[in-house]
C-alpha cells in the first residue's frame, strides 16, 4: 500500500479569514487514466489513528483544493463528501467536476479523501475480492473476513463517521476556512449531517443528495427498496407504448429468469467488456441481482434493463453478464471495503435487531435475503468501532439544508429525505421525477445548488427548470437504441 510521508511546502493560493497552517503545492487530480487531469493544490496531513490518542499511530489524509474562479473568492469553501461508504471524494469529484463548476465560481472546492478511502490510508486487502463469492460456506467466508482484518494497515475501529468528522474539522482549521458549505451524497449525506450536528458554528449550508436518515440503519431495506424500483420500472414500461409493445411480458420474464438462475446458474463465454479479452463469467441469481440493482441507480442504465431482461429470458445472457462485469467491477475498484465494513459494522448492523425488522419480507423480493445475511455474517467477525452517542439522532440545527431525491432511487427513496429533515427548521426537499440515486448533475441542478449556497437560503431556489426540463432516457427497444 502506498504511504505518503511528507507535506507539500508551498503556501496556499486562496483567500482565508484565518491563518493557514497546512501548506499546499500545485498538483493534478484525476478519476483514472481515462479521465482528464484537473489542476489543484494538494497536501498530505497526518492525523492520529485514534483521535483520543494523539501520541499513538497516525494515518495520512489526502487533501486537495480546486481554487475558485474568482480571484477574490468568498472565504468559505464547498466540501463535497462521497458515498459508499468507501468511495474516495477526490475520485468522485473528478468524475462529476462539471456539476460543481457553478459552485466553484466564487468559492474554493475543498476535497478530502475520507480516512480509509482513496489516497487517505486506504483500508483494503487482497482477500476482499473473494469475500462476496456465492459458493463459499459461512465458515469459509468468516475465514476470509479474518484474513482481511489481519491484512489491514490500520485498526478498523477508527474508520467511522464519528472520527471522519473530526478529520474534516481539523482540515478546515488547518486551511483557515471560517466555514464550510457541505454537499454529501448517499452515505456522504450521513457524514454531512453529523458534521453539521457536531460543528454547527462552522457549517454555513448543507446539501444532502440521496439522503440517508441518521436514525435508520442501512441494510435491511436495500432489497425492499430495490424491489420497489423494479416494480416502478415494470409499470413505466407498461405505460410506454414502444416498451410495452416490445416487451409485453417483461415482469413475467424477469420473475422466471430470477427463479431459473437460482436453480441453474449459467456460464457465459464472452469478451470482457473493458479489456476485450476472452472471459468466462458465472451468471447466477446473485450476479443477476447485483447487476439489476446497480443499473437501477441511474436513468441511463435503467433504460437498458428491459432489453437485457428480455434477452436473458430468451437465452441471450451476454448483455446482462457484461453489464454485471462492468458495474460490479467498477464498484469494487471504487470502494475501500475495509472502510466500508468498519462503517456498516459499527453504525448499521448492530442496530438491526432493535428496529424489529421482519427478514421474511426479503423472500418476496428479487434480491432475496442473501446480501442481508452476508452483511450480518461479516459483521459478526468485524470489530465495532468508534461511535458518537448522538450519531443516530435526527439533525435539529438551524442551518439551511437542501435535500435532494429521485423518485425511483432504488436505495434512498424520497421518504428517507422527508424523515431526515423532519426536525430541521430551515430545510427544503426537491424530488426529481423518474430520477435515480444522486441529483447533483441532473439538468439545471448545478445552477440551483450554486444559487442556494450563494444566498444560504432555501427559499431562493426556483426548481422550475429542474421539474420541467429534466431529460429521462427513453427505453432501448433493441441494440440500435430507443424507438424513434
Amino acid at each position: 500500500m502506498n504511504r505518503w510521508i511528507a507535506l507539500f511546502l508551498v503556501l496556499p493560493a486562496f483567500a482565508s479569514a484565518q491563518e493557514a497552517s497546512l501548506e499546499l503545492e500545485d498538483c493534478r487530480i484525476s478519476a483514472g487514466t481515462s479521465f482528464q487531469g484537473i489542476n489543484a493544490r494538494c497536501a498530505l496531513m497526518e492525523r492520529p489513528e485514534n483521535p483520543d490518542d494523539p501520541d499513538g499511530p497516525t494515518i495520512t489524509l489526502k487533501v486537495a483544493v480546486i481554487p475558485a474562479l474568482d480571484l477574490d473568492p468568498m472565504p468559505d469553501a464547498v466540501l463535497p463528501i462521497a458515498g459508499g461508504p468507501g468511495q474516495g471524494t477526490i475520485q468522485m469529484y473528478a468524475t462529476q467536476r462539471r456539476a460543481f463548476e457553478p459552485l466553484r465560481r466564487n468559492r474554493d472546492i475543498l476535497l478530502i479523501d475520507q480516512r480509509g478511502t482513496g489516497d487517505s490510508s486506504k483500508m483494503t486487502c487482497p482477500a476482499n475480492e473473494d469475500i462476496d463469492a456465492t459458493d463459499l460456506s459461512d465458515e469459509e467466508t468468516l475465514e476470509l473476513v479474518r484474513e482481511c482484518l489481519d491484512q489491514l494497515p490500520h485498526d478498523p475501529r477508527f474508520f467511522t463517521t464519528s472520527v471522519a468528522v473530526r478529520d474534516i474539522e481539523a482540515v478546515r482549521e488547518a486551511l483557515g476556512y471560517p466555514a464550510l458549505n457541505i454537499y454529501g451524497v448517499s452515505y456522504g449525506s450521513r457524514v454531512a449531517q453529523h458534521y453539521a450536528r457536531r460543528y454547527p458554528e462552522t457549517t454555513r449550508t448543507v446539501i444532502i443528495d440521496g439522503v440517508v436518515p441518521p436514525d435508520l440503519p442501512l441494510g435491511p431495506d436495500i432489497a425492499i427498496e430495490s424491489q420497489r424500483a423494479v416494480d416502478q420500472l415494470f409499470a413505466r414500461c407498461a405505460e410506454d407504448s414502444a416498451c410495452a409493445e416490445a416487451f409485453p411480458n417483461l415482469e413475467e420474464e424477469f420473475n422466471i429468469l430470477v427463479e431459473d438462475l437460482k436453480q441453474n446458474p449459467r456460464t457465459v463465454n464472452m469478451l470482457h467488456p473493458v479489456t476485450g479479452r476472452p472471459d468466462e463469467v458465472r451468471l447466477g441469481h446473485d450476479e443477476l441481482a447485483a447487476a439489476v440493482r446497480l443499473m437501477l441507480y441511474q436513468p441511463d442504465s435503467l433504460a437498458l434493463l428491459p432489453l437485457m431482461i428480455h434477452d436473458a429470458a430468451n437465452g441471450n445472457y451476454t448483455p446482462i453478464a457484461a453489464s454485471m462485469q462492468m458495474v460490479v467491477g467498477s464498484l469494487a475498484e471504487a470502494l475501500a471495503m475495509g472502510m466500508h465494513n468498519s462503517v456498516m459494522c459499527t453504525e448499521d448492523a448492530p442496530f438491526y435487531a432493535s428496529m424489529g425488522f421482519d427478514a421474511s419480507r426479503l423472500d418476496e423480493t428479487y434480491m432475496g435475503g442473501t446480501q442481508y445475511s452476508a452483511l450480518q455474517l461479516m459483521c459478526s467477525a468485524w470489530p465495532a468501532g468508534f461511535l458518537d452517542d448522538d450519531l443516530r439522532e435526527l439533525l435539529t440545527v438551524d442551518v439551511p439544508v437542501l435535500a435532494l431525491s429521485g423518485d425511483v432511487d432504488p436505495i434512498t427513496p424520497p421518504e428517507y429525505a422527508v424523515r431526515a429533515i423532519a426536525e430541521l427548521p430551515n430545510a427544503r426537499h426537491i424530488v426529481g421525477v423518474n430520477q435515480g440515486h444522486g441529483q447533483v448533475a441532473v439538468s439545471c441542478m448545478p445552477r440551483l445548488l450554486a444559487d442556494f449556497v450563494e444566498a444560504a437560503d432555501v427559499s431562493v431556489v426556483d426548481e422550475t427548470c429542474y421539474s420541467e426540463r429534466t431529460h429521462v432516457m427513453p427505453f432501448f427497444i433493441d441494440s440500435t437504441g430507443p424507438a424513434k
